[in-house]
């Protein structure tokens, strides 16, 4: 099977957006390797720029879904049982399309 690269779209729009999924992916791996906050904010920005998204969904109520669980933290309030105490790594959508599920920490009761 042959991958699809910019190079074998003879298309002028086809090819633009081959070049831009592919920059988003390269973009998305580096805000994941970026060890300075700052270049990690600036990356995050560009990419709302131009309608990708980072989703960090910390607060919310756990939903296998749209979340993937990376880990529990114990809780005694009831109130906070299934809920996302902190998200480990951003998702994204590319305007409503998910690129990236959110790696997040949930909330769980302790029995």
């Amino acid at each position: 099977m042959t991958a699809v690269t910019s190079e074998t779209v003879t298309d002028p729009l086809e090819r633009a957006l081959t070049d831009r999924a592919a920059l988003i992916q390269l973009c998305l791996y580096a805000v994941d390797r970026a060890r300075s906050a700052g270049v990690a904010e600036r990356l995050a920005e560009g990419l709302t720029d131009i309608g990708v998204i980072p989703l960090r969904p910390d607060g919310q109520r756990f939903d296998p879904a749209f979340h993937e669980a990376g880990g529990t933290v114990p809780t005694d309030d009831p109130a906070l049982d299934g809920v996302i105490a902190e998200t480990e790594l951003p998702g994204f959508t590319d305007h409503d399309r998910v690129l990236r599920a959110p790696v997040v920490t949930v909330y769980q009761l302790r029995r």
